[in-house]
């Protein structure tokens, strides 16, 4: 829910780093240190039953991450591969793939779910610390990071489809609702993608005067209003229309057009335009 911001606040930031935090420790609270063997995986009896562990080096040469990855390129191997390759090994019952594969499981096996996952939601893995933990969340930042590079290429808006391909990287680890703004010329160009505010779980506050100050400043003739649902809701609230309400009216008078206002989710998008309400 996205709405008018009757008086600007400060926002109070809280640190994303716990007290606690000793850099490139490799073990998680309450874990066991690593075993140098780990890096493979249980062999099983005839009963079934694991009985005892094989590293990665006794497995067929093709299974092998590694040597899976330089005979047959990195597309034929699993996510959870990839990433144990990255990590490098498991624990003394564990290999690093099946690590990751319980890591991924937790994510729902997708990959944007993994940006989601802090420094301490990871080392409550057994077998993952805070080393190995650093190096998934840069790995998932790196994957961010591709996407954003994609959507920079798109540099003029004309349908709500645009915006949300644009916005797309933006908004899917959010898990607050933000709102934005797009600064558009005569030719939808994007003049400047502006953050107007950030709020909590359900709403967040726009000032309609601030909006129409970075439009004036940006000397920009035209704009998008842009905002998240983390639930991943695309129903507009109340609060929703009445700003695009206000909004649309409040362009009108110093002769800038409110082209669309847009709900961005992770699977879709809400057009206040293409619904005739604007």
């Amino acid at each position: 829910m996205c709405r008018e911001r009757t008086s600007l606040q400060p926002l109070k930031r809280t640190s994303m780093i716990s007290k606690s935090f000793k850099p490139f420790n490799d073990r998680g609270a309450g874990q066991a240190k690593e075993e140098p063997m780990a890096f493979g995986r249980a062999a099983a009896g005839s009963d079934g039953k694991e009985h005892s562990y094989v590293s990665i080096k006794n497995w067929a040469e093709e299974d092998r991450p590694r040597e899976k990855l330089m005979a047959k390129g990195a597309e034929s191997l699993t996510n959870a591969e990839l990433f144990a390759i990255l990590i490098g090994n498991g624990t003394a019952k564990k290999s690093a793939v099946e690590l990751m594969q319980e890591v991924l499981k937790s994510c729902d096996g997708k990959l944007r779910n993994l940006n989601h996952l802090t420094l301490q939601d990871l080392v409550q893995f057994n077998g993952i610390g805070e080393a190995k933990a650093l190096t998934i969340i840069a790995a998932a930042e790196i994957g961010k990071r591709r996407m954003m590079e994609d959507s920079s290429d798109i540099t003029q808006f004309r349908t709500a489809a645009d915006v949300q391909r644009y916005m797309q990287p933006m908004v899917q680890d959010l898990t607050l609702e933000k709102s934005w703004v797009l600064l558009l010329n005569n030719n939808a160009r994007l003049l400047s993608c502006v953050t107007l505010s950030s709020g909590g779980l359900t709403e967040t506050l726009v000032d309609v005067r601030l909006l129409l100050k970075k439009a004036l400043l940006h000397d920009a003739t035209s704009f998008i209003l842009v905002h998240n649902h983390p639930s991943g809701s695309l129903k507009p609230s109340r609060a929703d229309a009445d700003l695009t309400e206000k909004a649309h009216k409040a362009a009108q008078a110093v002769n800038i057009r409110m082209v669309d206002h847009v709900i961005v989710t992770e699977g879709g998008y809400y057009s206040f335009a293409e619904e005739g309400k604007i």
